[in-house]
């Protein structure tokens, strides 16, 4: 017999908009929360989008497979410099509260233009948060390419 624990997946799935306190805390919804207690989590500054920057985060085992992806690069390739310069200054660990709540950094939340509230959105393996505004030029820029996206799919 086997005393290895199974650890079913966490996805991050739907869509949260919830309210930020004042000192920058954010409720995580109950089924995104790690089961183990201390767990970190990566917040990232993602300046991936149009419509702004947002804050990607990841769980330890995501995280882990983008340091990987990076460290993978040849030296010679000077994304693996960029990436590891910006990603390594422009993120956090952040741990839940008691209460199920992270605290977004205050420069982060102020890149990203997080305020009074926030879009919890799931990426199915990590999460992100959004100014709700920019988010919804983002789902609108989403909508005009579902149709394609989903032609892979069977």
């Amino acid at each position: 017999m086997s005393d290895a624990k199974t650890v079913t997946p966490t996805y991050y799935n739907s869509c949260f908009r919830h309210g930020v306190d004042e000192k920058r805390r954010i409720q995580v919804p109950a089924k995104w929360r790690p089961e183990d207690e201390g767990v970190e989590l990566t917040m990232i500054l993602w300046p991936k989008h149009n419509a702004g920057a947002c804050l990607r985060v990841l769980p330890p085992a995501k995280m882990a497979k983008l340091v990987a992806d990076i460290e993978a690069l040849p030296n010679s390739d000077p994304n693996k410099s960029v990436l590891r310069r910006r990603i390594g200054s422009k993120s956090a660990q952040v741990a839940l509260d008691k209460a199920g709540r992270i605290c977004l950094p205050e420069d982060m939340a102020r890149a990203a233009g997080i305020q009074d509230e926030a879009m919890l959105v799931g990426l199915l393996t990590s999460f992100e948060i959004w100014n709700p505004s920019r988010y919804e030029t983002v789902e609108a820029a989403d909508e005009v390419h579902t149709p394609k996206a989903f032609e892979f799919m069977e």
